[in-house]
């Protein structure tokens, strides 16, 4: 039997219990309605998503977790997570971890259809033994061969070359680049998950070091009509603090539609974290993509329609303490 498999327990494929089937159709019903993520048009969208799914690695193989079961993340929960990342054709999981176990079962109930690409451990403790991952489609999205993790190079180290700061060391959990093709166009994505460190002002170097290096590599892309984006967890409290600023130094932009969304689940009116971006860069307000951004994107709370009984650091556990983000682009021949 594999090692990751237990010995009697309920498989994730089987058909759930009647309370799971009620919840899950419950998330089905928001992931529908306005509030909730784009439907994949064939031929028509690209729906590209980033999530920071809490300590996603070990899980316990029954519907529901009792009282003394570590970890608290189910088979419903994980079931809950796949439908969530159905609706997108390629989204960057960050917090996936050493332990792959609910990672493979959110692939299994996916089916053979979705493609998985990841890093290796990022060490602890400042590793915290995470990897950075991409999940996709594969029936509307392909790799398209490129796949790289950046490295500061050795001139730009403790050199004071970047405007906020300069770094003095690689980055703690490496940033993450791969390329895809959709409908006949490439595009890099670049995920990363920013150290949090003691305090907010520990964060900047590495923001500024990603916007600098970001920025470099878009120069040389954009005459090859690639498209680049950045997407991921990079810890930022404010759009107004220094770790904006330092993230946005270059001409990364988010879209609009994403500012004033809070992106945690614990977030109280007025003092909303931005945590999780996506953006790209800009020239005179004009996005630099030869994809087609709609002027759609969002984020999913998952909250209204699941797990409502439970305490917010409990829904944590089970499913993540952040909302996932998402972006449409056009595919469509103009």
């Amino acid at each position: 039997m594999p090692p990751h498999v237990v010995e009697g327990a309920p498989s994730i494929l089987e058909v759930p219990p009647q309370d799971v089937r009620t919840n899950l159709a419950a998330l089905r019903d928001g992931l529908d309605s306005g509030d909730g993520i784009p439907a994949k048009r064939l031929d028509e969208n690209l729906v590209i998503g980033t999530w920071n799914l809490r300590a996603f690695g070990g899980m316990t193989e029954k519907w529901q977790s009792g009282p003394d079961d570590t970890p608290k993340r189910n088979l419903a929960d994980v079931r809950a997570i796949a439908d969530i990342v159905a609706r997108f054709d390629v989204v960057a999981i960050q917090e996936s971890r050493g332990d792959l176990k609910a990672l493979r079962h959110m692939l299994k109930v996916l089916g053979p259809e979705w493609g998985l690409i990841l890093t290796d451990t990022n060490p602890p403790p400042q590793g915290n033994d995470e990897r950075l991952a991409f999940v996709f489609d594969t029936r509307r999205v392909k790799p398209s061969g490129l796949a790289a993790e950046l490295v500061i190079p050795d001139e730009w180290l403790a050199k004071g070359n970047i405007a906020a700061g300069a770094l003095q060391q690689q980055f703690v959990r490496t940033p993450y680049a791969v390329s895809f093709s959709s409908a006949g166009q490439t595009f890099i994505l670049v995920t990363l998950h920013v150290i949090y460190g003691k305090d907010a002002k520990d964060r900047e170097a590495e923001l500024g070091g990603i916007a600098q290096w970001l920025s470099h590599w878009a120069g040389q892309v954009e005459d090859y009509n690639q498209n680049l984006m950045c997407l991921g967890d990079f810890n930022i409290d404010r759009e107004d603090d220094p770790n904006y600023q330092a993230f946005t130094s270059t001409g990364l932009v988010p879209p609009e539609k994403l500012r004033n969304l809070s992106r945690t689940i614990t977030d109280k009116p007025g003092k909303e974290h931005y945590y999780d971006q996506i953006a790209w860069f800009t020239d005179n307000g004009r996005a630099k993509l030869t994809l087609n951004y709609t002027g759609q994107a969002g984020r999913f709370r998952w909250t209204d329609y699941i797990l409502e009984d439970l305490a917010e650091g409990e829904k944590s556990w089970h499913i993540s303490d952040h909302y996932p983000l998402w972006t449409e682009f056009s595919v469509r021949e103009l």
